[in-house]
Order: C-alpha cells, then sequence, then structure tokens
C-alpha cells in the first residue's frame, strides 16, 4: 500500500518550478519560433494589447517589397517597403499607414483600425 502511494503522489508532481530566467528563455523561444513562422504581433479592432496572431507574407515586386498582414478572421493590409526613411506605406487601399519607431529594431505601423510591430532597420538607432 506504501508503494501505491508514493507512486501516485510521484504521478502528481508537476515538475520543476521555472524561474524568471527560464520564463525569459521561454519567451524569446516563442518569439524566435512566431518570426520563423511568419507571426508578428498585432492588436486589431478596440484591442488595446498586442498578441502574436498575425501572419505576414513578404512578396518582391516591380513597385519593391510588399507586405501582406493578415489577420485571424482573414482581413489584411498589404504595405509596401520604402527606401526613403519612412518605413512602409499603404500598397493600396484609401487610408495611410502611420508609422512609430518603438525601438532600435522595431516599428509600428497603423492603418485603420489595426496595429502591427515589426521588424525593422532604423537608421541612426543605437547610434555610436
Amino acid at each position: 500500500m506504501g508503494a501505491a502511494a508514493l507512486l501516485m503522489l510521484a504521478a502528481c508532481d508537476p515538475g520543476p518550478v521555472k524561474t524568471k530566467a527560464d520564463h525569459a528563455q521561454d519567451a524569446r523561444t516563442q518569439a524566435a519560433r512566431d518570426a520563423a513562422e511568419g507571426r508578428i504581433p498585432c492588436a486589431l479592432g478596440d484591442a488595446r494589447d498586442f498578441a502574436t496572431r498575425c501572419t505576414i507574407d513578404r512578396a518582391q515586386t516591380q513597385d519593391g517589397l510588399i507586405l501582406t498582414v493578415r489577420h485571424p478572421d482573414g482581413g489584411f493590409h498589404r504595405l509596401r517597403v520604402t527606401r526613403d526613411g519612412r518605413g512602409v506605406v499603404a500598397a493600396d487601399g484609401a487610408k495611410p499607414a502611420s508609422v512609430t519607431i518603438i525601438d532600435k529594431d522595431a516599428i509600428e505601423v497603423e492603418i485603420d483600425d489595426a496595429r502591427y510591430r515589426l521588424p525593422a532597420t532604423v537608421k541612426g538607432a543605437g547610434g555610436k
């Protein structure tokens, strides 16, 4: 009976307790996985918080690099990458894209009721 009780207790073991460093490593691993799968953080509609649930496709066209950001509900926006320092502009549609630098390697793009966080090379950021 004692061995059976120990076996049942061992089956209930939740495993090792994660430290802050473990959680940080898990977050980095998930971010790398998301990037590899083409997912980016976005906030759609009335959402205030970003969630990594939008996908991004890249296509080189005669007009330059076009990014198609797809929403989970099927909606999407097309953005054209510029070479003049603006980052991206709306590739089509009536609404312009608003771009804000949020980090040395990231921008936030707002268009209609959607916000996206995209990796970017920000010139002059993190200077010497």
